[in-house]
């Protein structure tokens, strides 16, 4: 057995207890306690000397315990002992609380080296509750840059820093190098077992930097190469279809009932030019809410219909599904083209569904607008060449090679509007070319956005009222379904219920939270659209959701509990008409930092601006969810800062699969290792 897999329990000092205590850390082998990093260092190179210790501050100290301990009780019962230490320079106080044991911790005489926050009292500098050690000439305690780690009850500093040091003592250097030296050099990365000990126990500070920016690159690094496993292909330019039409979809673009906006025409020309070459198209489109992605969507599928193939767009939702489907439907007949298009469904009925399904399989049908109900098995196409997935996060990555499977190679295009800055979205989306559409149509109208307090709320209902009684609709948001006794937050049915009874007497209301059967989903989605519901009260199952353009105002009680982008998100579902629309935040939070947070969202209606902002509130971890269904998790990158190691990793992942054609050990013991990586998670994934 590889001596990482071995138990933590083959270290000296750790028993059955203590053993139990690291699980709940996640650490049970070798190779999860060398992997356990520290979340900060505290360094304690420099001593200070004890004549220029000041109060308020945190200082390390070497001195020589002067007396024996004093122990008293306060007043308040409060065990207290004290030590005087003392150098050359001067001497202090060093004060333990309630510790029985303090006592018997030194002896005059002793060195040892203290380090803590400092204070005065009783006109004395003291020092309270230090971590100390005697002085010797190797500790990993004091001296050194210290590592500080993430904690459980029972595990202390300087017990998890001793088992992370024995583990590497342990492991001996012998931590098996799958990165090639001549990969190493052209990256700047340091090798594994420096790496391992400098980012436990580094030497000084560039040893730490070498090794951080060695588990920053590899964390990216895999997960980059676990994309293009999962897609199923190398990052190796495919054959693909030349597709030929693009001349004719241009002039088509002249039927269109409004200009393109430039960011459109730009992105357009992109997609187009990808469908022209014999490689296969890997792109990814951005636009924010309202940009007009579908309208490059649907050209996308002219130019693949009239070069004479079918094509394929597949939403998360019924209801949005066939929104495209209609929208789709009514650009056909605007440019006056005899196209087939067809809607699959999971709700259609079997034999309607097996007569679409022949149609499709004969080629007889040229575009298909669907839901997942697109993946199923007896659903074959005649001879598809371009696959389109919207709302791309609602989709995994298998789901898009699923559908992709069903051609030999077809162009594919996905399109997201959660906006995601540019390094997230190299990480996310490395194996896809990116365009982003960063320009609204000129006859949007600004979502006017206002953040108030809970004691306005009377007040904005009546504004409500008022837009409902011109004919409009609104969204109202709450973050939970039920009462929660431990959150003091709204619930979306009991809140339901009292607007019901009371501001909104005789309007329609309708409830939607996510553990609804989809199919109730879709019908108060579908009364919402037609006008039946004036009000919908929701939990975030509607941030991706239908177009209602005559829904004008969004309410979101507890905002505080939303992050900025998808505040932004519950915010694009209206504003999709010629009239005014609203989104009001309310919270009582007297966070500062809140406050700034939704002040920020009244600025500005620009997602990817938003999106950055998010990006540095809330860290990379939480917004990619990279622990879902085994994925790698991201314990060090900062995706907001580490642009440089990000781009570097996405040149490694490139050359990776170019190195395929080179016969070379160390490169195929990388691919093998990946391959091993990537054959556990699939596995996880197939469990879960």
């Amino acid at each position: 057995m590889n001596k990482l897999d071995e138990s933590v329990m083959v270290l000296k000092g750790i028993g059955s207890s203590k053993a139990k205590r690291l699980s709940r850390l996640g650490i049970n082998t070798i190779r999860d306690l060398i992997h356990y990093y520290p979340k900060r260092y505290k360094d304690k190179r420099l001593i200070t000397n004890i004549k220029e210790v000041s109060p308020a501050g945190y200082f390390n100290i070497k001195g020589i315990i002067s007396n024996k301990a004093e122990v008293l009780k306060s007043k308040r019962g409060i065990l207290i002992t004290k030590f005087i230490v003392s150098d050359e320079t001067g001497s202090l106080v060093v004060i333990f609380y309630n510790n029985r044991f303090a006592k018997d911790m030194f002896k005059p005489g002793d060195t040892v080296i203290f380090s803590g926050r400092t204070s005065l009292i009783n006109n004395r500098i003291t020092m309270e509750c230090p971590e100390y050690e005697k002085a010797v000439s190797n500790s990993i305690n004091t001296l050194r840059i210290v590592p500080e780690y993430g904690l459980t009850e029972g595990l202390s500093q300087k017990e998890i820093r001793k088992v992370v040091y024995s583990a590497l003592e342990y492991t001996d250097n012998t931590i098996e190098e799958i990165f090639p030296a001549d990969f190493r050099k052209a990256f700047k990365l340091a090798e594994i077992n420096f790496t391992i000990r400098n980012i436990h126990f580094p030497e000084d500070e560039k040893n730490l930097q070498m090794a951080q920016r060695r588990l920053k690159f590899q964390e990216v690094f895999f997960l980059q190469s676990y994309m293009i496993k999962l897609r199923g292909n190398s990052v190796d330019e495919e054959k693909g279809i030349e597709f030929n039409a693009s001349k004719e979809v241009t002039g088509l673009v002249k039927k269109l009932p409004y200009k393109l906006t430039g960011a459109q025409e730009r992105v357009l020309e992109e997609v187009l030019f990808d469908m022209t070459r014999p490689i296969a198209m890997n792109r990814l489109i951005q636009g924010d809410v309202g940009s007009g992605k579908t309208v490059i969507a649907f050209l996308a599928l002219i130019n693949c219909v009239k070069s004479g193939y079918q094509g394929v767009m597949m939403a998360p939702t019924e209801i949005l599904a066939a929104q495209h489907f209609d929208t789709i439907k009514n650009y056909i007949n605007i440019i006056e083209e005899n196209i087939s298009i067809a809607l699959v469904t999971g709700s259609l009925k079997m034999s309607y569904r097996k007569e679409i399904q022949e149609e499709i399989s004969k080629g007889n049908i040229k575009i298909v607008i669907g839901t997942h109900a697109l993946l199923n098995e007896e659903l074959e196409f005649h001879n598809l060449g371009l696959v389109i997935t919207d709302e791309q996060h609602r989709f995994g990555v298998r789901q898009r090679a699923m559908l992709k499977s069903k051609a030999s190679n077809p162009d594919m295009l996905v399109m997201s509007a959660t906006p995601i800055p540019r390094t997230l979205s190299l990480v996310l989306y490395g194996d896809l070319d990116i365009s982003v559409i960063d320009e609204l149509p000129p006859n949007r109208k600004k979502i006017e956005t206002y953040y108030i307090g809970s004691d306005k709320r009377e007040r904005l209902f009546n504004f409500v009222k008022k837009l409902i009684n011109e004919g409009r609709q609104a969204y109202i948001v709450c973050p939970l379904v039920e009462e929660s006794e431990k959150l003091e937050l709204i619930s979306a049915k009991e809140y339901c219920e009292k607007i019901k009874k009371s501001y909104f007497k005789g309007y329609n209301i309708g409830l939607i939270y996510g553990k609804m059967k989809n199919e109730e989903k879709e019908k108060i989605m579908e009364e919402f659209y037609n006008g039946h519901i004036h009000i919908i009260v929701s939990t975030t199952v509607i941030e991706v959701g239908i177009n209602v353009p005559n829904a004008t105002i969004m309410i979101i009680e507890n905002a505080e509990r939303f992050g900025l982008a998808q505040l932004h998100q519950l915010r694009g579902r209206v504003g999709r008409g010629s009239h005014q629309s609203y989104c009001i935040l309310i919270s009582d939070s007297n966070s500062k930092s809140v406050k700034d947070r939704l002040r920020f969202m009244t600025k500005t209606n620009d997602g990817f601006l938003i999106a950055k902002k998010d990006l540095e509130l809330r860290g990379s971890g939480e917004i990619l969810g990279t622990k879902q269904h085994g994925m790698p998790e991201f314990k060090l990158i900062d995706i907001s800062k580490d642009h440089d190691i990000i781009k570097a990793s996405k040149e490694a992942v490139d050359l990776l699969y170019k190195k395929k054609k080179i016969k070379d050990v160390q490169y195929h013991k990388m691919e093998k290792y990946l391959d091993d990586e990537f054959a556990k998670i699939t596995d996880e994934i197939a469990l879960n």
